[in-house]
């Protein structure tokens, strides 16, 4: 493989020193780009966009065209995993994603199998090998996937949903159905995870988008104890270097102190964080990623500019810190407030690395 250029993503999930804040954003690829639209039109379809290889490429690397982000993030999907489950994934129009086989007693749980990430799930593992060689070394490839009781919400609900009824209904009445399908999903995770990182990925992030939902005793039970699983089972080498680990649970800034003890490298913060208090509570354990509001990004340069700022001065002072939305980027914004918001972190953040 070819020799990394710019390291700064890496070097700092391990809180290495770095010469200035680095910066990548969540759902970086996306239809806020008119050249993803132009590219997700030629594919005819989400999935279809997904399953190819070399579009799946191509919109990885548009972002990174445009602005100078250190890191680039797989194209793919967290639902890929359900799909590959035999689930039947497709996408509604306006309604987002739905499967066509919920799993929803135990007969359809315990019938689920591990896939193999080299068969079933073939084609994201051709898209990182794809796109680690287009790379070629500019920044460093970051995988992904969905925490095993994120996608476990969408297996068993069918789709999205606002009240998880049918889940939390399975978490009281059958906890251990529900414990047996997140020990799969785990299990799964790993291996894609693992996957990943043996076809080129050189960090991996673990999307917990639905973890708020649950209370704290549930939280740990049915959510933080999997992550745990993957993060045991995870490979933390490659290439001759560590390959991090970054956790996020969406809504969960009360729980950052038992999401480091995973033995993580990073914890990914939504906005409802004050960074600068969630780095007093989890010290030198891990290193931090986000925060700011995705909807800063609606406002004018000169607003985007102040607003990255005081998330940088948040931090403070030392390496640790991967500058980041607190979730994924709005599809209406505007790509010239995102490069403000890069041109920013790069040039205020060079303070706070001297």
């Amino acid at each position: 493989m070819s020799q990394l250029k710019n390291d700064r993503f890496l070097r700092a999930l391990l809180r290495e020193p770095v010469d200035t804040t680095p910066v990548w954003i969540m759902r970086q690829a996306g239809r806020y780009l008119p050249e993803y639209r132009e590219t997700r039109g030629r594919a005819g379809s989400f999935m279809n966009l997904c399953r190819s290889p070399e579009m799946a490429c191509e919109v990885t690397l548009q972002p990174l065209d445009r602005f100078p982000l250190d890191a680039a993030i797989l194209f793919s999907d967290i639902l890929t995993i359900p799909d590959a489950m035999g689930l039947g994934l497709y996408f509604a129009e306006g309604e987002g994603p739905r499967f066509e086989r919920p799993v929803q007693d135990a007969a359809a749980i315990r019938a689920l199998g591990v896939p193999d990430p080299e068969e079933e799930l073939r084609y994201v593992m051709d898209a990182v090998r794809l796109i680690r060689r287009e790379l070629n070394g500019r920044v460093p490839l970051i995988g992904f996937s969905g925490s095993p009781w994120t996608l476990a919400t969408y297996m068993v609900e069918g789709g999205s949903s606002k009240d998880f009824a049918r889940i939390k209904g399975m978490m009281y009445d059958d906890p251990d159905t529900l414990h047996h399908l997140l020990d799969t999903l785990a299990q799964t995770v790993t291996a894609y995870l693992n996957a990943q990182v043996a076809a080129g990925a050189q960090a991996v992030m673990v999307f917990d988008t639905w973890g708020g939902a649950l209370s704290p005793e549930n939280y740990r039970a049915f959510s933080l104890k999997y992550m745990q699983q993957i993060v045991d089972g995870l490979t933390r080498e490659a290439d001759g270097r560590r390959v991090p680990v970054v956790l996020f649970t969406k809504g969960g800034g009360q729980w950052l102190e038992a999401m480091a003890d995973t033995g993580c490298d990073a914890l990914g913060l939504d906005w409802t964080v004050d960074i600068k208090d969630a780095r007093l509570r989890v010290g030198e354990r891990v290193a931090l990623q986000g925060n700011m509001d995705p909807a800063v990004l609606y406002a004018s340069p000169e607003r985007v500019r102040e607003e990255t700022q005081k998330v940088l001065a948040g931090f403070g002072k030392g390496s640790g810190h991967v500058f980041n939305l607190g979730h994924g980027i709005h599809p209406a914004i505007n790509p010239d407030h995102v490069a403000a918001m890069v041109e920013t972190v790069h040039e205020a953040g060079r303070q706070y690395h001297e």
